[in-house]
């Protein structure tokens, strides 16, 4: 077993990876860039070497300056991670050639699979099912889309080197193909330094599920069971799950074999992830009452050649499942296998990339309950999930105490309380992964897990994740890729808590801070800094903004402290004002205890300048307080600015000076944190100026450019 191994990567896989090693007396080496140089997987590594600049170009793709700190630091081996350099074949000769290890597979299987239209190839000769679509390598505009037009609509391009969603683009119809070619490619060449495409028929109703393989230098392959990862959005995935709901048995073993089959074909080593699309018909498949029992699967025996789709049913649904790439690294959603399983993914890695053999036989797998996990994103859900940045003034997380609960709650990451996230990386903060014996109380847990997570600094998609796991189409395991924009009318713009209780909560947060003695009514009414008269009684008016609208609260002080409160929108009481005695205190983990309009709640309250952050265990929200002196003269209007929606580098203008622009239309395209996001006009009128140039990197709320209504 090696001795010492350096991490080619960051953040949360990172830590994760060194994790494993300390566990198996392994030493580890961090890499890391400017920004990154105070970052937890520093820390967690025993020694650590400065890359490069902060974006990915200037560190973590440097892989001759990785040799040579590898080199320099006794490294035997290498670990990518994943994303980065993590299918990059010629960094796995490189190593190669060094006398470097390097923990993944061979680099001819990486470049057999990295290119989708070459292992579309491959696969139809090994007999994998395929989605119908063109694959070639003349990637002429014009050929294209006269594929596009012959595969029928709605077809999918895809990014042939890419993967996570980047450089890829769904069209309806053949006047979109196009611009969203053009679109593709730019984002594909962005990301991995190539512009070829392939194009695909675009499957209704898929569901995304994928198998994890392992093979071993002496070519044994085994599969360990499915991961369903059909909730994505801007195709990438947002919760994972395993086993898959529904999956017939018979479908498990098909999709096993196949799988093992494509990395056969190859001559795979170490770990993979062949993901397929399967496409349902006749209703959604079912959760199966037996999928907390103990599964077995029978030894995979050879499976049947030629590329047609494989089907099978449960209760009425038949699924046609069809290879859609193979991942050669280790996969983001890694840890669900691990939980129903019971087995260190990394460790098998480390195992393989040594030599030894795979440790268990097909066999001897089993699947033990269900295990789901979410990925907890820094990113606005209600704005197009575009990504956010900033700094983590709060992060709180679950804190399992019993060895029990550190058994069914894991959560990974690579950030702590008070650490930055820029715009160079990826937006994920970290993954929550629960297990439990059922989905049922696997999805339960999760939401328990997901309502101790507290965020404060950046906004993120915890709360939009709650949402999704309460969804019918969620809950009933009713999944397809198409979920979330299905239950758009209860995932978006929801409010958990409601203008009243978050009112309620400002209040009391104000009012507790004016409070001595640890938030307590202070026996000495002289003591206290809440406006205390020595006779009758008196109120106080608290101005708030709630979701872009006005609200006012009125809390009026009685005899002996009796407290009273009004809630209502709008820039004064309305008659039918939420009202009632309110009740606050200080408990002793810190939160605030209210009780008011019939509910009695512990909630959490940040303040972040004006705005107060309020989490309850129902849900979380954001109320601002307003200054009505501060705010008299404020003009509020834009006029004819349009600003940059996130920090990032403009690709590229639509318009200039003097043209004509509809609402609606596209004027710009942002890349930020490695997708492309597109900017349209919030009205009619003329472009004045534009204020910026193609590659020039921008601010958050920069003027790009002015529009003239």
């Amino acid at each position: 077993m090696f001795k010492k191994i350096l991490i080619a990567n960051r953040g949360e896989i990172a830590c994760r990876v060194a994790a494993t090693a300390r566990r198996m007396a392994i030493r580890t080496v961090a890499v890391y860039s400017d920004a990154d140089a105070h970052a937890n997987h520093v820390r967690a590594c025993d020694e650590s070497v400065h890359l490069g600049g902060s974006a990915p170009k200037d560190s973590y793709l440097r892989w001759e300056k990785i040799i040579e700190a590898a080199q320099a630091t006794g490294a035997e081996a290498i670990h990518p991670g994943y994303g980065f350099l993590s299918e990059n074949e010629d960094f796995a000769r490189a190593c190669a050639e060094a006398g470097l290890v390097f923990i993944g597979p061979p680099a001819e299987a990486i470049l057999a699979m990295g290119l989708k239209a070459e292992s579309k190839r491959l696969m139809e000769r090994a007999g994998v099912p395929l989605v119908p679509g063109y694959h070639g390598a003349d990637q002429d505009p014009a050929l294209l889309q006269r594929e596009a037009d012959r595969i029928g609509y709605p077809v999918l391009i895809k990014a042939s080197a890419g993967g996570g969603g980047k450089g890829m683009r769904i069209v309806e119809k053949s006047a979109d193909f196009a611009a969203a070619l053009a679109s593709c490619q730019r984002e594909a060449i962005n990301s991995f330094g190539s512009d070829a495409v392939l194009i695909e028929k675009y499957v209704q109703r898929p569901r995304h599920i994928e198998i994890q393989v392992f093979g071993d230098t002496q070519g044994n392959y085994v599969y360990l069971f499915e991961r369903d990862c059909s909730v994505q959005r801007r195709h990438q995935k947002v919760l994972e799950e395993a086993p898959a709901p529904g999956m017939p048995e018979a479908m498990r073993r098909q999709m096993g074999e196949a799988a093992v089959n494509a990395a056969r074909a190859v001559n795979y080593v170490g770990a993979g992830t062949v993901e397929f699309i399967v496409e349902q018909t006749g209703g959604y498949g079912a959760p199966e009452a037996t999928s907390a029992a103990p599964g077995r699967p029978k030894q995979a025996s050879t499976p049947s050649g030629g590329s047609e789709p494989r089907e099978a049913g449960s209760e009425g649904a038949h699924m046609q499942f069809y290879f859609m790439e193979m991942n050669t690294r280790l996969q983001v959603e890694h840890p669900v296998t691990e939980a129903i399983t019971g087995l260190d993914l990394v460790e098998w890695q480390l195992r393989v990339a040594a030599g030894e053999p795979l440790p268990l036989k097909q066999e001897q797998l089993e699947m033990h309950g269900h295990a789901i996990e979410a990925r907890i994103c820094a990113e606005n859900p209600d704005n197009n999930f575009l990504p956010a940045t900033g700094t983590l003034a709060v992060y709180r997380k679950p804190q399992p105490h019993t060895a029990f609960q550190r058994s069914r709650v894991r959560i990974d990451d690579g950030v702590r309380e008070g650490g930055e996230i820029s715009p160079f990386y990826d937006s994920m903060i970290a993954k929550l992964i629960v297990h439990g014996a059922t989905r049922a109380e696997a999805l339960a847990r999760l939401d328990a897990a997901l309502a101790q997570v507290q965020i404060v600094g950046v906004a993120t998609n915890v709360q939009f994740l709650r949402g999704v796991l309460a969804t019918e189409s969620f809950s009933q395991a009713k999944l397809d890729t198409a979920l979330i924009e299905r239950e758009r009318a209860v995932l978006f713009e929801r409010e958990p808590l409601g203008l009243p209780l978050a009112a309620a909560a400002a209040v009391a947060h104000q009012v507790l801070d004016e409070w001595p003695l640890s938030g307590r009514m202070a026996a000495d009414p002289f003591a206290r800094r809440d406006g205390w008269r020595a006779l009758g009684t008196y109120q106080r008016r608290f101005d708030f903004e709630f979701h872009g609208r006005p609200a006012v609260a009125e809390l009026r002080y009685g005899q002996g402290g009796a407290l009273h409160l009004a809630v209502s929108e709008g820039e004064a009481l309305a008659a039918d004002a939420a009202a009632g005695p309110l009740a606050i205190g200080r408990l002793p983990d810190g939160r605030i205890e209210v009780s008011f309009a019939g509910g009695r709640y512990a909630l959490n309250v940040y303040a972040q300048q004006d705005v107060l952050h309020v989490f309850a265990p129902q849900g979380a929200t954001r109320i601002t307080e307003v200054d009505r002196m501060a705010h008299a003269g404020d003009a509020h209007a834009e006029g004819g600015r349009l600003t940059a929606p996130m920090p990032g580098k403009v690709v590229s203008f639509a318009v200039k000076a003097g043209d004509k622009v509809a609402k609606g239309q596209p004027l710009a395209v942002m890349e930020a944190m490695k997708m492309e996001h597109t900017i349209a006009a919030p009205a009619d009128g003329t472009v004045e100026e534009l204020l910026y140039a193609p590659g020039d990197q921008v601010a958050e709320g920069a003027e790009l450019l002015r529009i003239e209504a």
